[in-house]
């Protein structure tokens, strides 16, 4: 195998090498994973054979052959208690509180193991409905995702690899509006996607601008005009990337599992439209792989090769259903009993280089469709195989599964091979993003997206604090330069995503979807000046091709660019001037594409820059903490850069040092940091907070997070706080004893000692009613 790329050794070493708890051993090169994941994935196999199939898996897996999903790729063989399952659909979540928190509750579990959950939450009464019994009005589904949103911050926190969520909402659901605006709040749900159901008889009445009922369990809450809904989420996404759209009722009605099961959510990138707990289970072959004679007149995928591959990679995702552990026992049960399967492919753009064909082209759309048309069929021959050998899925209905939409549209050769055999999955092919795996793999392109940049560079942190600069470059370029010379002129054939239309992406998805019995991951990048007619254009394209579901990008003021040109420095190398009146507009985002997150390199800082500092109190504290905050202007708009904390209390030293070094580097990079204000906010300190200025703070960290906020406020970066209402001014004095800074007497609170809400304030004592503790100040 050849040296790849410096990038792919160390996200090897980063996120799939094994070592043990200790670090005193661990995997020495990337084949020992590959031996690893091959004898867990074996051990499915009848003893006396697995000698054989370890050898054949890892052959498969050898020299990037077969990506299996990380999670498989890190967790198999490690003994860890963890899934090898990406993503799950929850359970549908009832309309009643008990429901609402047992699902949470199954939520932490399965993201604990690292998993990632989507949930439909169309399910919960719209805000200001009845709750009959209770005399009281519902807060609405968006303040169960807020819960939602809020758990999973606190499994990331916990030191747990963070898995994603996707949430959805049906199009006639009375709260659509408010879910289709929730992202807009700087801050709120960042731990989300969020994507909207769409049915054909919305798009219909789109088409034919009819009225549009918003309905909840069969109660008439409004109607709006199709078009005007259909109009805000085009606009929500078209300045903020979010709603995605799904077009549910194709989904189900391509099911191949339409007579078990009905889906209402996805997996959080959108590949596996899923039922009550369904599992993704992930893998993609490595097209740059199949090509034989790169570069040269005769360059094209050896089918015979892709047919082995495809056919060991089924066998050996069908024995992951069998060797993985699962979070839940429902979920265990959704697996087992449909055997469903992700087969798909990443590379694609990079084999279509090498193949000396141009993304998005006529004749791309013919190669793409010949080299799925293989894979689909080696995958469904593969699994008719094994169902004579294993079995085929319980819930195997040989008449009605032979009369899905999609087995209907098999070749027959297939289609007798099931109704002869059976088979072993219910569903087999989907496409992943692949975006970490597929650095792994010497830097090739992701899943079906076109190459987003041939070359740019990362900055890489060394042991000694320093910075390193290294050029990341494509795969097929590099191949290219190998093989041609490195001053060889690049042919016309290589594109990226900067210069392809919006149309290019949505003919290659609608191709690839042709033969993918379950869904794609992919984004549409579009032009920053893109028209906002041209843009819907996109979506309804989408659906008129025939796509499952559609997802756009336009870099803008508010989400940010993908790619940065860096600025021009001042001769002096002092940032200029700012004045602290530069007019509000909202923070950007990082840019998430496919499971890559494509971050900006980190700001430079100039000679001078200017600043405030705050000097804030803690009770607790014998000393005054100073925090300086200095800005520095990015495209227009003031926006923190640095931040220092410092205070003579020697406790304090360690953590605020660290602290200043962690969100001075998460402000140089850039984009949406005012997610700083809500994780530092959130914090409570469980010894119980204090009150300052007559007002509750949980902790000290909170304490330092509002006075970020207020800094932010001050330069415009974040909006002025809406004015509270008289009723939580009102509940605010309840609680507050007008003219001091202590907890007011008689309210109960958290006890340090036992954790329970009992301590209470006697006398200028705190006592734990629970527990006895108490405490004078």
């Amino acid at each position: 195998m050849s040296p790849v790329a410096p990038i792919s050794q160390q996200i090897w070493d980063m996120k799939y090498r094994h070592k043990s708890a200790d670090a005193s051993s661990k995997e020495r090169s990337i084949e020992d994973s590959w031996r690893r994941v091959a004898r867990a994935m074996a051990a499915a196999e009848p003893e006396e054979a697995r000698a054989h199939w370890e050898e054949r898996f890892y052959a498969l897996l050898e020299d990037y052959k077969f990506l299996p999903a990380g999670r498989i790729l890190s967790g198999a063989g490690t003994e860890r208690r963890v899934t090898l399952f990406n993503c799950f659909v929850m359970g549908d979540i009832e309309d009643d509180m008990s429901s609402i928190f047992d699902n949470l509750k199954e939520a932490a579990l399965t993201m604990q193991q690292g998993g990632g959950i989507g949930y439909n939450f169309s399910t919960l009464r719209p805000k200001g409905a009845p709750v009959h019994g209770m005399g009281s009005d519902a807060s609405g589904p968006l303040s169960f995702m807020d819960v939602w949103d809020s758990m999973c911050r606190t499994i990331m926190s916990a030191g747990s690899r963070r898995g994603a969520m996707m949430a959805t909402m049906r199009c006639d659901h009375p709260d659509i509006l408010d879910f289709i605006k929730a992202k807009q709040d700087p801050g709120r749900l960042r731990m989300f996607n969020l994507s909207v159901l769409v049915t054909d008889a919305f798009m219909e009445a789109v088409r034919r601008d009819d009225a549009w009922e918003l309905r909840f369990n069969g109660t008439l809450y409004k109607t709006v005009q199709a078009r005007e809904l259909w109009d805000e989420i085009m606009r929500s996404t078209y300045a903020y990337a979010e709603p995605g759209v799904i077009f549910i009722d194709r989904i189900n009605a391509r099911n191949n599992l339409y007579y078990a099961e009905t889906i209402t959510g996805t997996n959080p990138c959108g590949e596996q439209p899923l039922p009550a707990y369904g599992a993704c289970l992930l893998g993609s072959v490595n097209l740059t792989k199949m090509v034989v004679r790169p570069f040269e007149k005769k360059a094209a995928i050896d089918l015979k090769k892709l047919d082995g591959v495809v056919r060991d990679a089924v066998r050996l995702m069908d024995n992951v259903v069998d060797v993985s552990g699962y979070p839940l026992p429902e979920q265990a049960n959704e697996a087992r009993t449909k055997r469903r399967i992700g087969l798909g492919i990443t590379g694609l753009a990079d084999a279509l280089i090498m193949c000396g064909v141009r993304y998005g082209s006529d004749k791309a759309l013919a190669l793409t469709r010949k080299w799925m048309a293989q894979i689909q069929r080696s995958a469904y021959l593969a699994s008719t195989d094994l169902a004579a050998e294993k079995g085929s899925f319980p819930l195997f209905d040989k008449e009605k599964y032979l009369a899905g939409e999609t087995i209907k549209a098999l070749d027959k050769d297939i289609r007798d091979a099931i109704a002869e055999k059976g088979i072993r999955n219910a569903l087999v092919t989907s496409v992943a993003p692949t975006g970490t795996i597929s650095l792994l793999a010497d830097n090739i392109s992701s899943g079906i997206e076109p190459v987003f940049s041939f070359s740019y560079t990362r900055n890489v942190l060394m042991p000694d604090d320093t910075r390193k600069s290294e050029e990341v470059t494509d795969y097929a370029l590099r191949l290219f330069r190998r093989l041609k010379g490195e001053d060889a002129p690049l042919p016309d054939y290589f594109v990226d995503a900067q210069v392809l239309t919006p149309p290019d992406h949505v003919k290659m998805q609608a191709a690839v979807q042709d033969y993918i019995d379950s869904s794609i991951s992919k984004t549409i990048n579009c032009p920053e000046d893109i028209s906002f007619e041209n843009f819907k254009d996109i979506y309804l394209q989408a659906y008129e091709q025939g796509c499952k579901g559609c997802t756009t990008y336009r870099p803008n003021d508010v989400t940010g660019a993908v790619l940065e040109v860096k600025k021009e420095q001042s001769e002096e190398g002092a940032q200029p001037d700012l004045p602290l009146d530069v007019p509000y507009s909202k923070p950007s985002d990082s840019f998430e594409a496919g499971g890559i997150v494509y971050m900006t390199k980190p700001l430079d800082r100039p000679g001078t820059l200017p600043g405030q500092t705050y000097k804030l109190r803690w009770p607790e504290s014998n000393h005054a903490i100073y925090i300086t905050l200095n800005d520095i202007i990015q495209d227009g708009r003031r926006r923190p850069f640095e931040i220092f904390i410092n205070s003579k209390n020697v406790e304090h030293f360690a953590w605020t040092v660290a602290l200043t070094r962690m969100i001075s580097a998460v402000f140089r990079r850039g984009g949406d940091v005012s997610f700083v204000v809500g994780e530092l906010k959130a914090v409570f300190d469980p010894r119980g907070g204090a009150w300052v200025k007559g007002k509750y703070v949980p902790s000290l960290l909170a304490a330092i997070g509002e006075v970020i906020e207020t800094h932010m406020i001050q330069i415009g970066f974040l909006p002025p706080p809406a004015e509270k209402n008289s009723d939580a001014s009102e509940a605010v004095s309840k609680v507050v004893v007008a003219g001091t800074s202590k907890p007011k007497e008689g309210l109960l609170r958290q006890c340090p000692q036992c954790g329970e809400a009992g301590l209470l304030r006697i006398e200028g004592c705190d006592t734990c009613t629970t527990c006895g503790y108490s405490k004078c100040s």
